[in-house]
């Protein structure tokens, strides 16, 4: 996907996608993409459900909803292991509207 295809129009898109597996931690890029502005970071994730997470330009508004994917993307892994699927998706993107985290 372009990066045209990922400013959306309205709302906002949160994106993570896979740099590397460590052991039980996965390494993301993290962006948060608006109509007007991008702000990427990284996030790491561990199968125990932690996760940190820096996207140090981005408001606290928009860091919120990323910060909330990025844990339940920690929280699914054990699960996602114990249904024979690899733990860390290579990539995740999800769009919130206005109004619902953005």
């Amino acid at each position: 996907m372009s990066e045209r295809e990922l400013t959306p129009t309205a709302g906002v898109r949160l994106l993570l996608e896979r740099d590397r597996v460590d052991g039980t931690r996965a390494h993301y890029r993290a962006s948060v993409i608006t109509p007007d502005a991008r702000h990427d970071g990284t996030a790491i994730l561990d199968e125990t459900g932690a996760h940190t997470l820096d996207v140090p330009a981005a408001p606290l508004a928009l860091a919120e909803p990323l910060a909330m994917l990025c844990k339940l993307i920690a929280r699914a892994a054990a699960k996602r292991i114990a249904d024979g699927l690899p733990a860390w998706p290579p990539r995740i993107l999800r769009w919130r509207g206005p109004g619902r985290g953005a």
